[in-house]
């Protein structure tokens, strides 16, 4: 960050600190040391933006009267007058402090305060010799007394885990990672536009649910005290979402916080968001179209452009995405596999082991082919691609393909080697679901801890008959990397989950 601009040999952290809550307690002895009537009237992008342009001599004669505030982000102290830069959330103004306009009790009360303090300042705008628009402070105000001192370096945190453990460090030092959150807010903002736009209702669901379902996921488990029950916190809410359009809301959508209690990496953390969004009397194939407009429209209402650049690899949005099934994904990113080996239990199995890739004993050909495909060409994908015709088996609440029930009208879009959506035709026999449901229950008697529960009631609203409905989940923060070029879904989350300090706060 900023220093002042004398020469001064570094100090130890402590000592500074120190140093600070001892101007900290001067400022108590000598009256209110964090004042709260200071109005602020004026951010500086907006004064940027209105004069920066603005004709020096105009500025002069026509003075602009504003009331600023901000983090100062550097200070320069130059005998009768001094210069400083404060921080807003819209940009940066320069402030000049002068003996002559800011009068010298206030000057000489400048020169104490340090990098990191917020101020509050009111002056009148003009436009230094080299061009940069100024406040002339004629009244200074120390809001805030910063006791820890900022990085050192402009360039901000060079530790990745300190800027995702101290988040408003991070905001404070780095300009691009206040814009990557300032566009996760607007691609979200674009996404509730587009689905009310095609009139879906937004809802709410619950959070925490007395049987985890709509994905096949380890929960992580609470207690309600009255009720003396067990809760899991929700990992999908699409078993919640679909007893809306049994009750007649035919097209809901809620972005909603999901909570999986499974490992971290630059894919996953244990609470993310998504939107999942249901709509009846369409299918899969609506839902593969729906999901390219949707794309499109929030790359180019936020970005301006539907080519995006992620990790060196420019991704096109506009272009049709690419639709394989799971075997054609395998023949044509494993030139020597053929259907007769796709379709044959052992010889999947011969080639799972000689790549040497873990699989289940007991699962079934559909199940094979889509382990080879998870574990060998997902990360491939980096073009938008759906891959669709997903196995029943591994497909609980997905309605089977008319051609095919071993198989179901299931997609999952995948972008940049990552799974971003997934959605199906969903399944509204409520006899297949029982018996469905009763074979994840095996399942999960058998040890599967992610294999899903037995839903009575869900069945039971089935029996009073949903109408052929399509509905499909989107990860919004892998959207948000992708829209971001960032390449870890901590970099998209403002508080990712990690391992506690040891020391916190030291």
């Amino acid at each position: 960050m900023g220093m002042d601009n004398e020469n001064k040999a570094p100090q130890d952290e402590n000592q500074i600190i120190a140093e600070r809550r001892a101007k900290l307690k001067a400022l108590r002895e000598n009256g209110i040391a964090f004042p709260n009537l200071f109005v602020r009237d004026s951010v500086a992008g907006d004064l940027h933006q209105k004069y920066t342009s603005a004709d020096r001599e105009s500025l002069e004669q026509t003075p602009v009267p504003v009331r600023v505030a901000g983090r100062m982000m550097l200070k320069r102290v130059m005998g009768k007058a001094s210069f400083a830069t404060i921080q807003d959330v819209s940009g940066s103004l320069q402030l000049y402090i002068t003996d002559n306009h800011s009068g010298k009790e206030q000057h000489a009360a400048f020169k104490h305060y340090d990098v990191g303090d917020i101020l509050g300042a009111e002056g009148e705008l003009f436009i230094t010799k080299t061009n940069e628009l100024t406040v002339r402070v004629k009244k200074l105000l120390l809001l805030t007394k910063s006791l820890r001192p900022l990085p050192d370096k402009f360039h901000g945190l060079a530790d990745q885990e300190q800027r995702y453990r101290q988040r408003y460090l991070d905001l404070i030092a780095n300009e691009s990672t206040r814009r990557t959150f300032i566009l996760r807010s607007r691609i979200i903002q674009a996404m509730r536009d587009f689905f009310l736009e095609k009139r879906f209702l937004e809802v709410e669901t619950p959070m925490m649910h007395p049987i985890p379902g709509g994905a096949t996921a380890r929960p992580f488990v609470t207690h309600h005290n009255a009720l003396d029950m067990k809760l899991y916190l929700r990992i999908a809410p699409e078993l919640y979402l679909k007893r809306l359009v049994v009750g007649g809301f035919e097209k809901v959508f809620e972005i909603n916080r999901n909570f999986r209690n499974e490992g971290i990496s630059t894919r996953h953390n244990p609470e993310f968001t998504m939107v999942e969004f249901y709509v009846a009397y369409r299918n899969y194939l609506y839902l593969m179209k729906f999901i390219e407009s949707l794309f499109r429209e929030i790359a180019q209402s936020v970005l301006g452009t539907m080519k995006v650049q992620y990790q060196g690899h420019e991704i096109d949005f506009e272009k049709p995405f690419r639709r394989l099934t799971i075997a054609e994904a395998i023949k044509q990113y494993h030139p020597g596999v053929t259907d007769e080996l796709l379709n044959n239990r052992n010889a999947l199995i011969a080639k799972l082991n000689e790549l040497k890739i873990a699989f289940r004993p007991k699962d079934g050909i559909g199940a094979l082919q889509l382990t080879l495909f998870e574990n060998t060409i997902e990360t491939q994908l980096v073009d938008p691609t759906y891959i669709y015709n997903y196995p029943a088996e591994v497909s609980p609440l997905a309605r089977r393909s008319d051609s095919d029930p071993n198989f179901t009208d299931r997609f999952e879009l995948y972008i940049a080697g990552r799974e971003i959506a997934n959605g199906f035709s969903e399944l509204n026999d409520p006899e297949d679901q029982a018996a469905r449901f009763q074979e994840q229950a095996n399942q999960k008697d058998a040890g599967d801890l992610e294999a899903m529960h037995y839903d009575a009631d869900y069945i039971r609203a089935l029996e009073y008959g949903l109408p052929p409905t399509a509905g499909a989940g989107i990860g919004i923060d892998r959207l948000v990397m992708t829209l971001t070029d960032s390449p870890s879904i901590r970099d998209v989350i403002l508080f990712p989950l990690l391992r506690p300090e040891t020391q916190p706060g030291t």
